[in-house]
């Protein structure tokens, strides 16, 4: 589904109103989303600093399990508390936090004979990466290799590496590879004017 700007404006918006009330411990009242976002879909939700823009937090669901609306919610508030990487953000740091939302395509399994066909398969710029094998699953964000430069390779490698498994793991057998496709939003400044932003290799 393709999102409108307005669209993801509601978006981060109610992520932004989620996240502030809920490391504030308050209510946060009626958030202002569009009729599709009763429809299920993926989102993450990511926190990062300002001005230097360090991750903060980053939660989300990648898969269709929960109506859009629902995910976003439960999302934002994981990204803020419950991001293990991260201690929860305190109600000091809101006023220096950015608000990004990732609204995502259902992943589909690259198909390949050959693994070194993922290296044509996947764009970046368009596609976040699923790798799974076994128990070990690892994703990255569409806009990740964009935000560190990296070419397919290194994209496959650092998502395997995500997964907890050796970083050309992408070649063995075992191996699915699914992609995605998303729409970035995010806030310019804290509390400031949301823009989409273009995903470009």
């Amino acid at each position: 589904m393709q999102y409108s700007l307005e669209d993801g404006i509601a978006a981060v918006k109610a992520a932004r109103k989620v996240v502030d009330s809920h490391v504030k411990k308050e209510k946060s009242g009626k958030l202002e989303l569009p009729a599709s976002f009763k429809e299920k879909g993926g989102v993450f939700v990511t926190l990062s600093t300002w001005p230097d823009k360090e991750l903060r937090g980053c939660i989300g669901y990648p898969e269709p399990v929960l109506p859009l609306e629902k995910a976003l919610v439960d999302a934002a508030k994981s990204a803020a508390t419950r991001d293990p990487r991260f201690s929860p953000v305190r109600p000091a740091e809101l006023e220096k936090i950015l608000v990004e939302v990732s609204l995502l395509t259902s992943p589909e399994p690259i198909k390949v004979k050959d693994p070194k066909e993922y290296l044509k398969e996947v764009q970046v710029g368009r596609d976040g990466l699923i790798v799974e094998m076994g128990p070990y699953r690892g994703l990255l964000l569409p806009q990740v290799p964009v935000e560190w430069k990296w070419d397919v390779e290194e994209f496959l490698c650092h998502t395997c590496m995500k997964a907890g498994l050796m970083a050309d793991t992408w070649l063995e057998k075992g191996v699915t590879i699914y992609r995605f496709t998303g729409q970035v939003f995010d806030e310019t400044e804290p509390h400031g004017k949301v823009v989409e932003r273009p995903l470009t290799g």
